[in-house]
Protein backbone atom coordinates (compact mmCIF):
# COMPACT_ATOMS: atom_id res chain seq x y z
CA UNK A 1 0.00 0.00 0.00
CA UNK A 2 1.46 3.37 -1.40
CA UNK A 3 1.43 6.65 1.04
CA UNK A 4 -1.51 8.08 -0.88
CA UNK A 5 -3.62 4.96 -0.07
CA UNK A 6 -2.65 4.84 3.85
CA UNK A 7 -3.60 8.64 3.53
CA UNK A 8 -7.13 8.22 2.27
CA UNK A 9 -7.56 4.92 4.27
CA UNK A 10 -6.61 7.42 7.08
CA UNK A 11 -9.32 9.65 5.85
CA UNK A 12 -12.07 7.51 5.90
CA UNK A 13 -11.11 5.97 9.52
CA UNK A 14 -11.32 9.83 10.41
CA UNK A 15 -14.47 10.67 9.34
CA UNK A 16 -16.10 7.58 10.39
CA UNK A 17 -15.21 8.56 13.94
CA UNK A 18 -17.73 11.54 13.30
CA UNK A 19 -20.45 9.76 11.66
CA UNK A 20 -21.55 6.80 12.97
CA UNK A 21 -23.91 4.06 10.70
CA UNK A 22 -23.45 5.85 7.46
CA UNK A 23 -20.35 4.02 5.83
CA UNK A 24 -21.30 3.62 2.81
CA UNK A 25 -21.94 7.84 3.16
CA UNK A 26 -18.45 8.23 3.55
CA UNK A 27 -17.25 5.36 1.03
CA UNK A 28 -19.17 7.72 -1.80
CA UNK A 29 -17.93 10.86 -0.82
CA UNK A 30 -14.44 9.56 -0.92
CA UNK A 31 -14.98 8.07 -4.22
CA UNK A 32 -16.45 11.37 -5.45
CA UNK A 33 -12.70 13.47 -4.21
CA UNK A 34 -10.89 10.20 -6.06
CA UNK A 35 -12.69 10.86 -9.23
CA UNK A 36 -13.49 14.38 -9.24
CA UNK A 37 -16.85 14.22 -9.28
CA UNK A 38 -19.91 15.77 -7.10
CA UNK A 39 -22.19 13.83 -4.51
CA UNK A 40 -26.03 13.81 -3.79
CA UNK A 41 -26.58 13.06 -0.43
CA UNK A 42 -30.95 12.52 -0.46
CA UNK A 43 -32.55 11.73 3.02
CA UNK A 44 -34.61 12.61 5.74
CA UNK A 45 -33.43 15.66 8.33
CA UNK A 46 -31.41 14.41 11.24
CA UNK A 47 -29.45 11.46 9.10
CA UNK A 48 -25.86 12.76 9.10
CA UNK A 49 -25.64 14.83 5.84
CA UNK A 50 -24.45 17.19 6.66
CA UNK A 51 -21.81 16.09 9.45
CA UNK A 52 -20.93 13.47 7.05
CA UNK A 53 -19.51 16.59 4.58
CA UNK A 54 -17.94 18.22 7.15
CA UNK A 55 -16.52 15.99 9.05
CA UNK A 56 -14.71 14.82 5.32
CA UNK A 57 -13.85 18.23 5.33
CA UNK A 58 -12.18 18.79 8.68
CA UNK A 59 -10.37 15.21 8.47
CA UNK A 60 -8.96 16.44 4.84
CA UNK A 61 -8.13 19.86 6.39
CA UNK A 62 -9.38 22.22 3.53
CA UNK A 63 -11.36 25.20 2.74
CA UNK A 64 -14.71 24.21 3.13
CA UNK A 65 -17.75 26.38 2.15
CA UNK A 66 -21.74 26.34 3.16
CA UNK A 67 -24.58 27.49 1.40
CA UNK A 68 -28.14 27.53 2.93
CA UNK A 69 -30.29 27.13 -0.55
CA UNK A 70 -33.53 29.12 0.36
CA UNK A 71 -36.17 30.00 -2.19
CA UNK A 72 -34.81 33.66 -1.72
CA UNK A 73 -31.12 32.71 -2.63
CA UNK A 74 -29.13 34.64 -5.55
CA UNK A 75 -26.65 33.63 -8.12
CA UNK A 76 -24.72 35.99 -6.21
CA UNK A 77 -24.70 34.43 -2.94
CA UNK A 78 -23.40 31.56 -4.45
CA UNK A 79 -20.84 32.74 -6.77
CA UNK A 80 -20.02 36.18 -5.71
CA UNK A 81 -20.36 39.82 -7.41
CA UNK A 82 -18.58 42.65 -8.72
CA UNK A 83 -18.45 45.52 -5.95
CA UNK A 84 -17.08 48.96 -6.57
CA UNK A 85 -13.96 50.18 -4.74
CA UNK A 86 -12.12 53.16 -4.36
CA UNK A 87 -8.48 52.87 -5.47
CA UNK A 88 -6.40 56.23 -5.57
CA UNK A 89 -9.22 58.22 -6.04
CA UNK A 90 -10.49 56.20 -8.19
CA UNK A 91 -13.94 53.85 -8.69
CA UNK A 92 -13.03 50.45 -10.02
CA UNK A 93 -14.69 47.11 -10.30
CA UNK A 94 -13.67 44.47 -7.91
CA UNK A 95 -14.72 40.67 -7.76
CA UNK A 96 -15.50 39.51 -4.42
CA UNK A 97 -15.57 35.43 -4.67
CA UNK A 98 -18.46 33.52 -3.20
CA UNK A 99 -18.46 30.22 -0.90
CA UNK A 100 -18.51 28.34 -4.51
CA UNK A 101 -14.55 29.24 -4.13
CA UNK A 102 -13.95 26.62 -1.48
CA UNK A 103 -12.57 23.68 -2.14
CA UNK A 104 -15.41 21.68 -0.72
CA UNK A 105 -18.60 23.01 -0.78
CA UNK A 106 -21.68 22.03 0.91
CA UNK A 107 -24.55 22.89 -1.01
CA UNK A 108 -27.53 21.83 1.63
CA UNK A 109 -30.62 21.00 0.91
CA UNK A 110 -29.91 22.11 -2.60
CA UNK A 111 -33.61 21.35 -3.76
CA UNK A 112 -34.59 24.39 -2.55
CA UNK A 113 -33.47 26.85 -5.13
CA UNK A 114 -34.21 28.54 -7.73
CA UNK A 115 -33.82 27.73 -11.22
CA UNK A 116 -31.12 30.91 -11.63
CA UNK A 117 -29.07 29.61 -8.56
CA UNK A 118 -29.22 26.09 -10.14
CA UNK A 119 -27.80 27.47 -13.43
CA UNK A 120 -24.92 28.84 -11.74
CA UNK A 121 -23.91 26.27 -9.83
CA UNK A 122 -24.12 23.62 -12.89
CA UNK A 123 -21.82 25.83 -14.41
CA UNK A 124 -19.57 25.16 -11.10
CA UNK A 125 -19.69 21.52 -11.31
CA UNK A 126 -19.98 21.21 -15.16
CA UNK A 127 -17.01 23.47 -16.17
CA UNK A 128 -14.83 24.07 -12.52
CA UNK A 129 -15.24 27.94 -13.58
CA UNK A 130 -17.82 30.58 -12.48
CA UNK A 131 -19.04 33.58 -15.16
CA UNK A 132 -19.36 37.22 -13.28
CA UNK A 133 -20.32 39.84 -16.04
CA UNK A 134 -17.60 39.52 -18.31
CA UNK A 135 -15.29 37.65 -16.64
CA UNK A 136 -14.98 33.91 -15.98
CA UNK A 137 -13.03 32.95 -12.31
CA UNK A 138 -11.14 30.02 -12.16
CA UNK A 139 -12.11 27.27 -9.11
CA UNK A 140 -9.63 25.30 -7.23
CA UNK A 141 -7.87 22.50 -8.75
CA UNK A 142 -9.34 20.75 -5.47
CA UNK A 143 -13.02 21.47 -6.03
CA UNK A 144 -16.05 18.88 -4.73
CA UNK A 145 -19.64 19.93 -4.66
CA UNK A 146 -21.16 18.17 -1.88
CA UNK A 147 -25.10 18.63 -1.71
CA UNK A 148 -27.66 16.90 0.02
CA UNK A 149 -31.58 17.29 0.09
CA UNK A 150 -34.70 16.17 1.27
CA UNK A 151 -37.00 13.87 -0.06
CA UNK A 152 -39.25 15.84 -2.88
CA UNK A 153 -42.37 14.72 -1.23
CA UNK A 154 -41.60 17.17 1.52
CA UNK A 155 -43.29 20.85 1.68
CA UNK A 156 -41.06 23.63 -0.21
CA UNK A 157 -38.72 21.65 -2.19
CA UNK A 158 -38.81 20.89 -6.03
CA UNK A 159 -36.78 18.33 -8.08
CA UNK A 160 -33.62 19.37 -9.68
CA UNK A 161 -33.20 19.44 -13.04
CA UNK A 162 -32.35 16.28 -15.11
CA UNK A 163 -29.30 18.09 -16.26
CA UNK A 164 -27.95 18.62 -12.84
CA UNK A 165 -28.83 15.18 -11.41
CA UNK A 166 -26.68 14.16 -14.28
CA UNK A 167 -23.74 15.96 -13.26
CA UNK A 168 -23.25 13.98 -9.98
CA UNK A 169 -21.40 11.39 -10.40
CA UNK A 170 -23.24 9.80 -7.82
CA UNK A 171 -26.45 10.33 -5.66
CA UNK A 172 -26.40 8.06 -1.74
CA UNK A 173 -29.66 7.41 -0.10
CA UNK A 174 -29.02 8.16 3.69
CA UNK A 175 -31.16 6.30 6.25
CA UNK A 176 -31.96 6.46 9.66
CA UNK A 177 -29.69 4.13 11.68
CA UNK A 178 -30.16 0.81 13.12
CA UNK A 179 -30.55 0.23 17.22
CA UNK A 180 -26.97 -0.08 18.05
CA UNK A 181 -26.16 3.19 15.70
CA UNK A 182 -28.80 4.86 17.26
CA UNK A 183 -27.14 4.31 20.61
CA UNK A 184 -23.72 4.90 19.65
CA UNK A 185 -24.74 8.49 18.44
CA UNK A 186 -26.07 9.39 21.59
CA UNK A 187 -22.44 8.41 23.34
CA UNK A 188 -20.49 10.44 20.48
CA UNK A 189 -22.64 13.21 21.05
CA UNK A 190 -22.42 13.05 24.93
CA UNK A 191 -18.40 12.89 25.04
CA UNK A 192 -18.20 15.86 22.37
CA UNK A 193 -20.11 18.01 25.13
CA UNK A 194 -17.81 16.63 27.61
CA UNK A 195 -14.69 17.78 24.87
CA UNK A 196 -15.93 21.23 23.93
CA UNK A 197 -14.63 23.39 27.08
CA UNK A 198 -16.70 26.35 26.52
CA UNK A 199 -20.30 25.00 26.39
CA UNK A 200 -22.87 25.59 28.47
CA UNK A 201 -25.24 23.43 29.50
CA UNK A 202 -27.92 25.19 27.20
CA UNK A 203 -25.86 24.87 24.05
CA UNK A 204 -24.94 21.38 25.40
CA UNK A 205 -28.61 20.88 24.97
CA UNK A 206 -29.24 22.74 21.86
CA UNK A 207 -25.73 21.27 20.11
CA UNK A 208 -27.49 17.95 20.37
CA UNK A 209 -29.88 17.64 17.50
CA UNK A 210 -27.62 19.68 15.64
CA UNK A 211 -24.87 17.66 15.82
CA UNK A 212 -26.03 15.07 14.17
CA UNK A 213 -28.37 17.28 11.38
CA UNK A 214 -26.40 20.27 10.85
CA UNK A 215 -22.54 18.33 11.67
CA UNK A 216 -22.18 19.62 15.32
CA UNK A 217 -19.82 21.86 16.24
CA UNK A 218 -15.66 23.40 15.28
CA UNK A 219 -14.49 20.88 18.30
CA UNK A 220 -14.93 17.80 15.71
CA UNK A 221 -12.02 19.11 14.01
CA UNK A 222 -10.02 19.47 16.79
CA UNK A 223 -10.80 15.54 17.47
CA UNK A 224 -9.18 14.62 14.50
CA UNK A 225 -6.44 13.64 13.02
CA UNK A 226 -5.39 15.75 9.15
CA UNK A 227 -4.79 14.53 5.75
CA UNK A 228 -3.16 16.58 3.73
CA UNK A 229 -5.24 17.50 0.42
CA UNK A 230 -2.14 16.95 -1.66
CA UNK A 231 -2.92 12.88 -1.22
CA UNK A 232 -6.39 13.75 -3.14
CA UNK A 233 -4.68 14.50 -6.17
CA UNK A 234 -1.97 11.69 -5.64
CA UNK A 235 -4.95 9.24 -6.03
CA UNK A 236 -6.31 11.07 -9.12
CA UNK A 237 -3.57 10.63 -10.56
CA UNK A 238 -2.80 7.15 -9.72
CA UNK A 239 -6.18 6.09 -11.09
CA UNK A 240 -6.18 5.55 -14.69
CA UNK A 241 -2.89 2.72 -14.06
CA UNK A 242 -6.13 0.95 -13.09
CA UNK A 243 -6.86 -1.76 -15.25
CA UNK A 244 -10.09 -2.32 -17.18
CA UNK A 245 -10.13 -5.36 -19.04
CA UNK A 246 -12.38 -5.59 -22.37
CA UNK A 247 -14.86 -7.92 -20.00
CA UNK A 248 -15.34 -4.80 -17.58
CA UNK A 249 -15.85 -2.50 -20.39
CA UNK A 250 -18.53 -4.68 -21.81
CA UNK A 251 -20.47 -5.21 -18.45
CA UNK A 252 -20.70 -1.74 -18.17
CA UNK A 253 -22.05 -0.75 -21.61
CA UNK A 254 -24.58 -3.79 -20.93
CA UNK A 255 -25.69 -2.18 -17.82
CA UNK A 256 -26.17 1.63 -19.02
CA UNK A 257 -27.78 0.11 -22.49
CA UNK A 258 -30.08 -2.17 -20.71
CA UNK A 259 -31.87 1.29 -19.28
CA UNK A 260 -32.09 2.80 -23.19
CA UNK A 261 -32.89 -0.91 -24.89
CA UNK A 262 -35.01 -2.54 -22.23
CA UNK A 263 -36.64 -4.63 -24.66
CA UNK A 264 -33.45 -6.44 -25.06
CA UNK A 265 -34.31 -8.05 -21.55
CA UNK A 266 -37.86 -9.75 -22.24
CA UNK A 267 -37.82 -11.94 -19.05
CA UNK A 268 -37.22 -9.18 -17.24
CA UNK A 269 -39.56 -5.92 -16.16
CA UNK A 270 -36.91 -3.31 -16.94
CA UNK A 271 -38.73 -2.23 -20.33
CA UNK A 272 -42.07 -1.91 -18.02
CA UNK A 273 -40.14 0.29 -15.22
CA UNK A 274 -38.03 2.35 -17.15
CA UNK A 275 -39.14 5.24 -19.57
CA UNK A 276 -36.16 7.40 -20.08
CA UNK A 277 -32.65 5.44 -19.74
CA UNK A 278 -28.70 7.04 -18.82
CA UNK A 279 -26.74 9.33 -20.51
CA UNK A 280 -23.62 8.82 -21.72
CA UNK A 281 -22.46 10.03 -18.50
CA UNK A 282 -23.18 7.07 -16.83
CA UNK A 283 -20.51 5.08 -18.40
CA UNK A 284 -18.22 7.40 -17.88
CA UNK A 285 -19.13 7.60 -13.82
CA UNK A 286 -19.37 3.77 -13.53
CA UNK A 287 -16.00 3.14 -15.06
CA UNK A 288 -14.45 5.74 -12.49
CA UNK A 289 -15.96 4.93 -9.26
CA UNK A 290 -15.34 1.49 -10.09
CA UNK A 291 -11.71 2.12 -10.71
CA UNK A 292 -11.92 3.91 -7.91
CA UNK A 293 -13.21 0.94 -5.77
CA UNK A 294 -10.57 -1.29 -6.63
CA UNK A 295 -7.70 1.53 -5.96
CA UNK A 296 -8.95 1.70 -2.37
CA UNK A 297 -8.80 -2.18 -2.00
CA UNK A 298 -5.26 -2.31 -3.08
CA UNK A 299 -6.05 -4.01 -6.54
CA UNK A 300 -4.61 -2.74 -9.24
CA UNK A 301 -7.37 -3.91 -11.79
CA UNK A 302 -11.18 -3.72 -11.93
CA UNK A 303 -13.53 -6.38 -11.23
CA UNK A 304 -17.33 -7.32 -11.57
CA UNK A 305 -17.45 -6.58 -8.21
CA UNK A 306 -16.16 -3.55 -7.92
CA UNK A 307 -19.29 -2.21 -10.68
CA UNK A 308 -22.05 -3.80 -8.67
CA UNK A 309 -20.64 -1.88 -5.32
CA UNK A 310 -21.10 1.57 -7.45
CA UNK A 311 -24.33 0.77 -9.56
CA UNK A 312 -26.45 1.79 -7.41
CA UNK A 313 -25.23 5.47 -6.42
CA UNK A 314 -24.22 5.47 -9.93
CA UNK A 315 -27.19 4.79 -12.01
CA UNK A 316 -30.02 5.21 -9.58
CA UNK A 317 -30.56 8.62 -10.37
CA UNK A 318 -29.66 8.65 -13.90
CA UNK A 319 -32.85 7.04 -15.48
CA UNK A 320 -36.52 8.54 -15.43
CA UNK A 321 -39.19 5.71 -14.02
CA UNK A 322 -42.39 5.08 -15.51
CA UNK A 323 -45.53 5.53 -14.65
CA UNK A 324 -46.55 1.99 -14.25
CA UNK A 325 -43.14 1.73 -12.27
CA UNK A 326 -44.40 4.81 -9.90
CA UNK A 327 -48.33 3.54 -9.93
CA UNK A 328 -46.43 -0.05 -8.33
CA UNK A 329 -43.82 1.49 -5.67
CA UNK A 330 -41.00 0.47 -7.39
CA UNK A 331 -37.93 2.08 -5.91
CA UNK A 332 -34.82 3.04 -8.23
CA UNK A 333 -32.82 0.59 -6.42
CA UNK A 334 -35.62 -2.62 -7.45
CA UNK A 335 -34.69 -1.16 -11.14
CA UNK A 336 -30.64 -1.27 -10.45
CA UNK A 337 -31.51 -4.66 -8.72
CA UNK A 338 -33.22 -5.74 -11.67
CA UNK A 339 -30.22 -4.80 -14.09
CA UNK A 340 -27.73 -6.57 -11.79
CA UNK A 341 -29.87 -9.71 -12.35
CA UNK A 342 -30.32 -9.79 -16.21
CA UNK A 343 -27.20 -8.13 -17.59
CA UNK A 344 -24.61 -10.71 -17.79
CA UNK A 345 -20.96 -10.49 -17.73
CA UNK A 346 -19.62 -10.95 -21.06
Amino acid sequence: MNHAQQAINQLIQQTEKSVIGQSHVVQALVIGLLTNGHVLLEGLPGTAKTRSVKSLANALNTDFGRIQFTPDLLPSDVTGTEVYQDLDGKPQLHFQPGPIFNSIVLADEINRAPAKVQAALLEAMAENTITVGDKTHQLPELFMVLATQNPIEQEGTYPLPEAQMDRFIMKVTVDYPDDDAEAEIIRLVRSEEVVSPDSTSNNALSGTSNSIANGGGSHVHNQMLTIDPANILAARQALPEVEVSDLIERYIVGLVMATRKPERYPDSRLARWIDVGASPRASIALDKCARANAWLQGKTYVEPDDIRAVAANVLGHRFTLSYDALADGITRQDVVNELLDHVVIG
